[in-house]
This record gives structure tokens, C-alpha cells and sequence, in this order.
């Protein structure tokens, strides 16, 4: 074998062995999006507390120590051993009503945002990219309900439909969709005129496809963030209707009812077990959603 040969070899087995930046591979996005979370350490903090409060709201029927409608002879009784954050006015067990009222706040978080998270975007995908009239009526039609005093007007439907929890998770639904719209369209505006696009359409792609398949993944992450915030928001609006007593009605239990026990004097004074724990779940559940998209906000900014 001449020597030229030889080196022929020698350099084909060289190319053949994987070369060390070739071996691990670009770290996916979703990944990378996670690290950053990961540094986030509030919003670890908050995730973690988010899960044990869902956790909380799907075993409560085991974690409850008594029934949270059962009705004692203790009335307004303070902590002790049997009922360790005391009795309400009509003596039924205040931690399990606080358990169990975790299940309301969250279901109507959830709910909600996932009503008008999917009729939002949806507008705001067809909006943007048909443009237009279709643009302009669907515009108008948006700017007529963020001209609408929000709670006011939720009031006036819950007091005229009936207060109900299906109810209060709608009408909040139907006046939060506007924002995740403008937010969706304002992405859509920008995408559409990218290279991507324009090349699916020389392909010949529906436009479901170029919408669902091209566009959607493109502005998932404000939409992520912009429902992560919903959620917290939609659990202030129940609670703040259910204080009026425009919401969740007793003997249900909500945190937002707990707290409309805190309405006399005496009551905020001397018996704080009736409000201090209802209105301590509903701050530290809020700040650790909130903690959550912040995190989320930084994980998926693509500037990060």
C-alpha cells in the first residue's frame, strides 16, 4: 500500500469518528425554557405551592377532618385539638371548609381561563390573519366589551341568571377573552409575513394547517403567560363576587364567602380564625400563580 493510500485511510477514519461538539446534541427549546425557569427561584416556590394546593383540592375528601357542612353546637369557637382553626357563626369546622373551598377557587381558575383562552385565541388567529373587514368587525366587536365596567357588569348578569358557579365561571369568561384577542392578534400580525408562511402557501396549505400547525406554536408562549396571570385574576373575581354574596352561595364553601364573615367589627377584632385563614389562602395562592408567570414570562421570553 503506497503512502498516499495510507493517508487516504487515515483521513477517512478520522471523519469517521464522531467529532465531540457532534455528539451532544442543540439543546431543545423546551428544555432550555425549562433551566431558565428552573433558575427562577420564586416561581419554583410558587410552582411547587400551586401543585400542593391542587393536590390539596383533589384529596380533600380524605385530607378534611370533618365534614365541612356539618353543623356542632360550638358556634364561633376558637382553634383547639378538635377543631384547630376553630368554628364559624354556625358552627361548622373551619379548616375543612378552607380545604374544601380550594377546590371552588381553582376549578374556577382553570375553568375559566380555559373558556376564554381557546375563544380568545381563536379570535385573534382568524382577526389577524384574514384581515380586512373580517379584522375590523371582529376589532370593533372587542373594543365594545373592554368599554364595559367588568365587575359591574357581572354583577348585573349574576344578579339577573342567578348566582352559580357554572354562571360565575361564564360571565367571567366572557369578558376576560378581549386581552388574549389583541395579544394573539398582535403575534399573528407580525408572523404571517414571515418567510414560513409565505412558503407554506406556495406549498399549497389550507389555511387550518398555516393557522393551528405554523402560526399557534409561534405565539404559545404569551398566550401561556397571558392564562398563567388569568388564572390568578379569575380567582380574585370569584372571591370578590362570592364577599359581595354575588357568587358561590353557602353552604358551599369559597374562600371569597369565608371572608364576607369578616364584615362586623367584632368579628375582625376578636374572632380572626373566621377570616385570617381564608384571606391567607387566597393571598399566598394568588402570589404563587403570579410567581409562576413571572417565571414563565422570563422562561419564554425569546430574548432570555
Amino acid at each position: 500500500m503506497s503512502h498516499s493510500e495510507l493517508r487516504l485511510d487515515a483521513a477517512a477514519m478520522h471523519a469517521a469518528e464522531p467529532h465531540p461538539t457532534q455528539e451532544a446534541a442543540p439543546e431543545n427549546g423546551l428544555r432550555q425554557a425549562a433551566r431558565r425557569f428552573a433558575r427562577h427561584r420564586l416561581a419554583v416556590l410558587g410552582l411547587a405551592v400551586t401543585v400542593a394546593l391542587a393536590l390539596t383540592a383533589i384529596l380533600a375528601p380524605w385530607l378534611m377532618p370533618h365534614s365541612p357542612y356539618a353543623v356542632t353546637a360550638q358556634f364561633s369557637a376558637p382553634p383547639s385539638a378538635s377543631h384547630w382553626l376553630g368554628t364559624d357563626q354556625v358552627g361548622r369546622d373551619v379548616l375543612s371548609r378552607l380545604i374544601i373551598a380550594a377546590r371552588v377557587s381553582l376549578i374556577v381558575g382553570f375553568a375559566t381561563v380555559a373558556i376564554y383562552v381557546a375563544f380568545g385565541t381563536l379570535v385573534g388567529l382568524v382577526s389577524a390573519y384574514f384581515g380586512g373587514w373580517i379584522d375590523a368587525a371582529i376589532m370593533r366587536l372587542t373594543d365594545m366589551f373592554l368599554a364595559f365596567p367588568f365587575m359591574m357588569v357581572i354583577l348585573v348578569i349574576v344578579s339577573a341568571v342567578g348566582a352559580s358557579l357554572p354562571t360565575i365561571i361564564a360571565v367571567i369568561a366572557l369578558f376576560s377573552w378581549p386581552s388574549v384577542a389583541l395579544l394573539v392578534r398582535s403575534n399573528v400580525l407580525s408572523l404571517k409575513a414571515q418567510d414560513f408562511v409565505t412558503a407554506g402557501r406556495a406549498l399549497g396549505y389550507g389555511t387550518p394547517r398555516l393557522l393551528f400547525r405554523h402560526i399557534l406554536p409561534n405565539t404559545a408562549g404569551p398566550i401561556i403567560v397571558n392564562a398563567t396571570f388569568g388564572i390568578a385574576s379569575a380567582i380574585l373575581s370569584e372571591a370578590g363576587l362570592s364577599f359581595l354574596g354575588m357568587g358561590v352561595q353557602p353552604p358551599t364553601a369559597s374562600w371569597g364567602n369565608m371572608l364576607s364573615e369578616a364584615q362586623s367589627l367584632t368579628v375582625l377584632t376578636e374572632q380572626p380564625w373566621l377570616w385570617v385563614p381564608a384571606g391567607s389562602m387566597l393571598l399566598v395562592t394568588v402570589l404563587a400563580i403570579n410567581f409562576v408567570g413571572d417565571g414563565l414570562r422570563d422562561a419564554l421570553d425569546p430574548k432570555a
